[in-house]
């Protein structure tokens, strides 16, 4: 962006981009090259311009200045929906960021409640090609403790967490 003063007329003070081409246009001069001059260089170009519109030579001043860009927002990730049913303590719908684990969900959904039978927690997930749902167990009292982080499983769009109820002497 070209910030342009002329002294000797204020009504051809302006503010002009230049285009991708290089070249931006101003009243009486018709279309000049900023491309690849100097700002000394664009004002003697105007001035040479426009100066047969004058009794004197005008004086020129040019200043360049940055566009002003619209601030980009970064986009949220897509959330992947995952069910938490059974024993926890807000079952239901719950939405999370792709790679999101089992205990992150679980987590999100309150826990495991005292009645929960943590070591058998089904992850229900079904193949979007064959449309067979899967059941692993999950033991989270050991993955809680460190232990079985491995099945510390990454989520999909659609997986069914099932926290069954503890079993009479369970």
């Amino acid at each position: 962006m070209l910030v342009i003063e002329v002294l000797e007329d204020p009504g051809l003070n302006r503010s002009t981009a230049v285009l991708p081409d290089g070249n931006f246009s101003f009243p009486y001069a018709g279309t000049l090259r900023a491309g690849g001059r100097t700002v000394s260089q664009i004002e003697s170009a105007i001035r040479g311009a426009i100066a047969s519109n004058f009794a004197n030579p005008p004086t020129v001043f040019v200043s360049v200045q940055p566009l002003e860009r619209e601030p980009v927002e970064p986009e949220e990730p897509e959330m992947i929906k995952v069910y938490l049913l059974g024993e926890v303590g807000a079952p239901g719908l719950v939405e999370l960021e792709p790679g999101s684990t089992i205990l992150h969900a679980i987590a999100i959904g309150g826990g495991p409640s005292r009645f929960a039978a943590t070591k058998r927690i089904q992850l229900r997930r079904t193949d979007p090609r064959s449309g067979r749902q899967g059941v692993s167990t999950i033991n989270y009292r050991a993955m809680s403790q460190g232990a079985g982080l491995r099945q510390d499983i990454i989520l999909r769009d659609g997986d069914v967490i099932l926290v069954p109820e503890r079993r009479l002497f369970e």
